[in-house]
């Protein structure tokens, strides 16, 4: 299945990217912000770039970092890559992605906010709001969003993508900084879930 996925999102940007080569007029770009991550300390900036009259190509950075917030570890750094197809014309109202994305973390995964206590392996009693969790994943899935327009420049951008998150972490107790997980190595973890999404605030350069 994530075969499948993975064959569709380089054939979409395939199509994208023919497509552009075909078309020779002005090509609009934007950059734009995240007001939803804003008030949090939290940035999320990309631009978007036009490659045809409905296509269009996106990177962005998220960077999160708070090394506690709330209480939690909340470190993400993450950066992606993102074909869209707009179904009127591009930064115009619904439109369809495939996005590629890479993080690096040193957070506590939100199912680790209570005091649920287990034995590990060692015997050892943990706690789960005392652990976190240190490592990297790749995502790639499907986003979907809407563009309203503003003003002659200026556009919202409503989004969000949902598709498979591949994990490789190490999980440490910080009252003991000892790993909690009796991994050797990397713990590796497999999931469908929702990675992106937002409120954009779009700026047209040209």
């Amino acid at each position: 299945m994530k075969y499948r996925v993975l064959a569709g999102a380089l054939a979409f940007l395939a199509i994208g990217t023919l497509n552009a080569q075909e078309q020779n007029e002005e090509k609009s770009l934007y950059i734009k912000g995240n007001a939803l991550f804003l008030p949090l300390g939290i940035v999320n900036l990309a631009l978007e770039k036009q490659i045809s009259p409905k296509y269009t190509i996106q990177g962005d950075v998220f960077i999160s970092p708070w090394k506690s917030f709330a209480g939690h570890e909340l470190q993400f750094y993450s950066a992606s890559v993102e074909g869209r197809y707009y179904f009127n014309e591009a930064f115009k109202h619904w439109y369809v992605g495939a996005n590629l994305s890479f993080a690096a973390y040193n957070a506590q995964k939100w199912n680790y906010w209570n005091d649920k206590s287990a034995i590990n392996e060692n015997g050892e009693t943990i706690v789960n709001s005392n652990l976190y969790q240190k490592g990297f994943s790749v995502m790639l899935g499907v986003t979907g969003g809407y563009q309203f327009q503003l003003s002659d420049r200026w556009n919202l951008d409503l989004y969000a993508t949902v598709g498979t998150s591949q994990g490789f972490y190490k999980g440490y107790d910080r009252t003991t900084g000892k790993r909690y997980d009796g991994a050797e190595k990397f713990n590796k973890s497999g999931e469908i879930m929702p990675y992106r999404g937002g409120v954009m605030i779009s700026y047209k350069f040209k």
